[in-house]
């Protein structure tokens, strides 16, 4: 069905209204809708011909608080404004924005509805948050880590000193454990700086480096965890360091396995300890205050326990851990790696479902 102007708008005004960037949709008065302009049909995933005459609700599904202040600005004749408010989609997606709501002035009155996803731009403001605490953290590990080590080697050096002075051998025992001691706290360090060697840069394919990844982890698993994979072969190479990467990406996938374990008393048979990875490519995508060309996103989702809202905003922290065994390195040491190819790691969680995204840049990282 072609769309066919009203009284409250005129065709000339739907030239104007489909070629916005900004959604708009123009609701009758028992809320079903009348037009939807080409911005509004992508935000949604719906298309004119089929969404007009529809309840709005058979479009947004979860949305009772939209239909309130609908009903509201309908019935007072006012204009309603609301903030990132969430829209669920009949696809399972959801979306923050922001919206107004203009009741037109006909009999009866319309509504007209413009809409601004906040998505992208609470994004960016996520990921300039995880660059300055990545630096943040950086300069903090090297400073502690200068620190640590000038007077760790004194007292290695002291300790290899007093071993050699030593003759009666239950005391050098006292002597080699301070030893052993400052070797493993040195080595700690080390860890918290991550990798302290240059990239070795090659032709990638991100597929090659998450098949060792699943095979590694079915191994550790011993088949008790199912790998689901969701790959769009269309990725092409990238230029990167295979071995750094299966490193940044097998730390998310023990933690994902370990999370999926850690629920596996509570599943039901039929949905066993569950890890997806899934790739797609971005086109036209913003890293930091950096846009691409093209870019890789990976997914590695478990349907654990999830983590906890308070330590979500911490977990690229070193020594953060939401597991009593666990040291805190292991996201640490990945966003780093992933920094290093110009990228970013995120994670977005809930009860029964973790997701880290990885974005990766395709073009040359250097």
């Amino acid at each position: 069905m072609s769309f066919q102007p009203s009284n409250s708008l005129e065709s000339g005004y739907k030239s104007i209204l489909d070629s916005l960037t900004t959604a708009v949709l123009v609701l009758g008065n028992d809320l079903t809708i009348r037009y939807l302009n080409p911005a509004a049909e992508s935000l949604f995933e719906t298309s004119m011909t089929r969404s007009q005459g529809l309840p709005l609700k058979d479009v947004l599904v979860d949305s009772e608080d939209a239909l309130k202040t609908l009903h509201a600005a309908e019935g007072n004749g006012q204009s309603y404004t609301r903030r990132e408010a969430e829209f669920a989609l009949l696809s399972g997606s959801r979306l923050t924005v922001d919206y107004s709501v203009t009741p037109i002035s006909f009999e009866p009155t319309e509504l007209l509805i413009e809409i601004q996803p906040r998505d992208r731009l609470m994004r960016i403001s996520r990921e300039e948050d995880i660059i300055s605490q990545q630096e943040t953290t950086r300069i903090l590990v090297r400073g502690m880590a200068h620190e640590i080590k000038n007077p760790l080697g004194g007292i290695r050096g002291a300790a290899q000193l007093l071993d050699r002075e030593l003759n009666d051998e239950d005391q050098r025992e006292y002597t080699r454990v301070i030893i052993d001691e400052a070797d493993r706290l040195r080595s700690l360090v080390d860890r918290m700086l991550g990798p302290n060697k240059a990239l070795k840069i090659a032709p990638t394919n991100i597929h090659e480096v998450l098949e060792r990844v699943r095979t590694l982890v079915e191994a550790e698993s011993k088949g008790r965890v199912r790998l689901k994979r969701d790959y769009d072969p269309s990725i092409p190479e990238f230029p990167g360091d295979k071995e750094q990467l299966i490193q940044a990406f097998l730390n998310i996938a023990r933690n994902a396995m370990e999370a999926a374990f850690e629920n596996e008393s509570g599943t039901p048979s039929d949905v066993p300890p569950t890890i997806t990875f899934r790739t797609r490519a971005l086109r036209q995508f913003t890293i930091g205050h950096r846009r691409h060309r093209l870019v890789c996103r990976a997914d590695i989702i478990d349907n654990g326990p999830g983590i906890p809202a308070d330590l979500l905003q911490n977990i690229f922290y070193p020594m953060i851990s939401g597991r009593a065994s666990g040291t805190g390195l292991g996201l640490s040491i990945t966003q780093s790696i992933i920094g290093q190819h110009r990228g970013l790691v995120e994670c977005e969680s809930e009860p029964g479902r973790t997701d880290f995204i990885i974005f990766l840049p395709l073009e040359d990282n250097q």
